[in-house]
């Protein structure tokens, strides 16, 4: 690729950034959007809109041996978007790529399975980290981004803020839940975030600018799900939540 096309695809990934953020799309969205973009840029010396049918065929059927099919299916909504939003082109070939409809039934936890993940979980954080996500069946990055004015113990609610689909909602807290979270907040005592980022003495938690790594949390739960000896695949919302067995 010359110079100047060089100089196009920068200038059209900025633009997709930008139509992205004006279209409010969430950031994880924004990174696998731009991630397509860069992927598929790799293989072909030349701008992407001078691609044809054919040469898209032969990308998504090279990429489908090394990727899974959620990743292709992102990587075609990525480069559809570009193609209507950046390039201002008709899409002429949607059809190039249709990921089977799959419908999987997630494995569910019973209580007991739930109640032997928290016993057994031995640091603090991740213990009151388990026990807020089931027991309100939040998502990973709600329960994670949850800050100190977000609890109302007085009303014993939790408010849920930009959820899926950017929406706002009140879950009900239990009391066990509200405690656990009272106990976590009196060892760390960070003015803003329930799960800061642990790294580092007392006085740099306090001054943590981000949460709790979500990776680390993710870890931290198969890592104890493993020690219990449970077999099934979980993750949060694995199981109905557990209000009424904590209040």
């Amino acid at each position: 690729m010359n110079k100047k096309d060089k100089k196009q695809l920068d200038k059209d990934y900025q633009q997709l950034l930008k139509c992205l953020k004006l279209q409010g799309k969430a950031n994880k969205t924004i990174e696998s959007y731009s991630r397509a973009l860069h992927r598929v840029s790799v293989p072909f010396d030349c701008l992407l809109e001078v691609l044809t049918p054919d040469d898209l065929k032969d990308y998504f059927a090279a990429l489908l041996v090394s990727h899974s099919w959620s990743t292709v299916k992102i990587d075609r909504l990525g480069l559809q978007f570009y193609w209507r939003h950046v390039l201002h082109k008709d899409w002429q070939w949607i059809d190039i790529v249709k990921p089977p409809k799959i419908k999987t039934i997630p494995d569910i936890l019973t209580l007991s399975e739930i109640e032997q993940l928290i016993g057994a979980t031995k640091k603090l954080r991740y213990r009151v980290f388990i026990l807020l996500t089931y027991s309100l069946g939040l998502r990973l990055e709600e329960a994670l981004s949850l800050q100190v004015k977000d609890i109302d113990a007085a009303r014993k609610q939790v408010h849920i803020r930009r959820g899926k689909g950017h929406k706002d909602r009140l879950l009900p807290l239990p009391d066990l839940t509200l405690q656990s979270l009272r106990a976590l907040w009196c060892k760390h005592q960070h003015p803003s975030l329930l799960f800061p980022n642990p790294v580092g003495s007392a006085q740099t938690i306090q001054q943590a600018t981000r949460h709790m790594d979500r990776g680390g949390a993710q870890s931290a739960m198969k890592a104890v799900v493993k020690d219990c000896g449970i077999k099934k695949s979980i993750h949060p919302q694995s199981s109905p939540q557990l209000c009424h067995a904590s209040a």
